[in-house]
């Protein structure tokens, strides 16, 4: 049955609201000792109500920065919530992040504050927070250790609770806050390298919120929904499509126990909606496909048709012939899939990064309704979403949300208006120049509209890589690490839709002549690419690197460039940067190796 969600003035109003009609039925749950143990709505609007008022006591003002670094849990939720309600301003944080990345997040964003969850995350954060000049408070919600800690604040988050306890009514009606005032800062990566912190206002995510609860109400029936939290909530897409698109329906939501158990925890915890990255779900067909196959012939060869007839569902429709097979696939494979899949998803919706059409097909001839979107951090982040009321189709992205403008420029560059643009970066106003020009987000995508309102992807103008994980990676800053090795002159990075990092390196002329004295080693280019000494020397250049590089943007493999890049050979420009069509047009097959072998 069709909903329409409430006009609300901020995200803590939506959330209080909820938290009001939910009352004591079950909203977050995580495992403990084996068994998922659950927050009640009423319980997390309590512990919501005291952390918002810890926060001031200790001597947070509005507008203040307090940075989010934990995994997915209870917790994080709960304290995004306050901070938002305290009239801070939420710096989610990503738990991979290296020293120097906790360190440039804490000096751009200025934060004052930050909430760790554990000891081995405090590991890396606290020398960080140590090395800026303004004072921090650390809120641990897991003992740390915290002796030694110079001008460290330490409070215990559950302390804070307990010591501040707070109606939950009175602090929701304190938080009158503007849908234009800022909710969080989340950092991402720009083309120059620094993570650029994208100013999203509490109407950003509600845009979002409101335009995914009517994709749900209109085309599925909004019901009592159960989401399965696994993607990390330091990402835009997680932030909202996991945490706040949920509050909005009212769900229930589960935090994963991580990868390796995640198939059993969809067939426990029996979502009805997924959020989730192309990766897993190229992981999940594998698992399927090989498990099916294990069966038996006959099990193979019914995956086999259903596919089949998928692929042609998708493109012209099903013929008469098929229909018997579909019967069979309907009857005797569909049941089965959708069990493992807790027998009650409505849908599986994919963004972050693109999508193989094939992977969609592959799961929509399952019977499991799989919806592409697209988005950025810089929209809150979901722009469009495929719809079945649209008509499925895999090589779009579906149309865009609801009060949504999207057109196309000129150069085939997508442009985005609405609430649901940011207003800036934070503290960087040259690149808030770059991409907003006259309201207009300009997405550096490239891409068309069909004549039924949906959008496909093209091609990228930025120059960024998205991993298959969803995760940004600005190539030139990894490049220019790179090539300030001795043994590197030159070098390009690749990994767009893939789940690592390679590279294509130039060794530098002069360190390979030096080398080659040392060793006595043959100094024939062709020869040396083969050696197993040379090849170990450049990989300890790459590894050097990769010590000061988050897991996203390390370098796993590499190959050895045939040539120097030149302007004369095309691989560079005239003013000398890397044109990537053209390496990847020469090294593309041996990059695509480096996965395979």
């Amino acid at each position: 049955m069709a909903r329409q969600l409430e006009h609300f003035p901020n995200l803590v109003a939506m959330f209080f609201a909820r938290a009001g009609e939910r009352g004591d039925a079950p909203f977050l749950w995580d495992k403990a000792d084996g068994a998922w143990r659950s927050t009640s709505w009423a319980e997390a609007a309590q512990q919501v109500a005291a952390l918002a008022t810890a926060l001031t006591a200790i001597g947070l003002k509005r507008g203040d920065r307090v940075m989010l670094v934990s995994e997915n849990r209870p917790e994080w939720c709960i304290s995004d919530l306050a901070i938002m309600a305290a009239g801070c301003v939420t710096v989610p944080t990503y738990v991979t992040n290296t020293e120097l990345d906790h360190q440039h997040v804490i000096e751009n964003s200025g934060a004052c504050a930050i909430i760790v969850s554990t000891e081995k995350l405090a590991r890396t954060l606290l020398p960080a927070a140590l090395r800026v000049s303004q004072s921090q408070k650390i809120i641990a919600i897991e003992p740390i250790r915290a002796a030694q800690q110079g001008a460290l604040e330490f409070h215990d988050w559950h302390d804070l609770i307990a010591r501040h306890p707070a109606d939950p009514g009175e602090v929701a009606a304190r938080a009158g806050f503007a849908r234009t005032d800022l909710a969080c800062i989340i950092y991402t990566s720009g083309t120059g390298g620094s993570p650029r912190g994208v100013m999203q206002h509490h109407g950003a995510i509600l845009h979002n919120v409101n335009g995914c609860c009517t994709v749900i109400s209109e085309d599925f029936g909004w019901g009592d929904e159960v989401f399965l939290s696994f993607l990390p909530l330091s990402h835009a897409y997680e932030h909202t499509g996991g945490q706040h698109f949920p509050i909005g329906l009212g769900a229930q939501i589960y935090y994963s126990e991580g990868l390796d158990k995640l198939a059993s925890n969809i067939e426990e915890v029996r979502p009805t909606i997924m959020v989730v990255v192309p990766r897993l779900f190229e992981v999940l067909r594998t698992r399927i496909a090989k498990g099916i196959e294990k069966q038996g012939r006959f099990a193979a060869w019914l995956l086999d048709r259903a596919v089949a007839i998928g692929a042609k569902d998708a493109a012209d429709g099903v013929g008469l012939l098929d229909r018997p097979a579909q019967l069979l696939v309907n009857r005797l494979l569909k049941p089965k899939i959708a069990q493992r899949f807790g027998g009650r998803m409505k849908a599986m919706v994919s963004g972050g990064a693109p999508l193989n059409p094939e992977v969609g097909i592959f799961f929509q001839s399952l019977g499991l309704t799989f919806l592409q979107g697209y988005g950025q951090t810089e929209a809150a982040p979901v722009i469009s979403c495929n719809r079945p009321a649209a008509g499925l189709k895999m090589d779009t992205v579906g149309p865009p949300l609801a009060a949504t403008e999207v057109r196309i420029a000129p150069d085939g560059e997508i442009l985005v208006r609405g609430e649901l643009v940011m207003h800036g970066y934070w503290r960087n106003e040259a690149e808030t120049a770059r991409v907003l020009k006259d309201g207009w987000l300009h997405t550096g995508d490239i891409g068309e509209i069909d004549d039924r309102g949906r959008i496909r992807i093209t091609d990228r103008k930025k120059d960024i890589i998205v991993n298959d994980k969803g995760d940004n990676v600005a190539p030139q800053k990894v490049e220019g690490m790179l090539t300030l090795q001795d043994e590197i002159a030159q070098a390009m990075i690749a990994g767009d839709r893939r789940p690592y990092m390679v590279a294509v390196l130039v060794p530098d002329a002069e360190w390979t002549q030096r080398f080659c004295a040392r060793g006595g080693a043959r100094c024939d280019f062709a020869w040396l690419r083969e050696d197993s000494a040379y090849r170990t020397a450049l990989g300890a250049a790459v590894e050097r690197v990769n010590r000061d590089l988050s897991v996203t943007e390390r370098i796993r493999r590499f190959i050895i460039a045939d040539a120097p890049f030149t302007i004369e050979n095309q691989q560079l420009t005239p003013s000398l940067k890397i044109r990537r069509h053209v390496l990847r047009d020469v090294y593309g097959e041996r990059l695509d190796a480096l996965y395979h072998g």
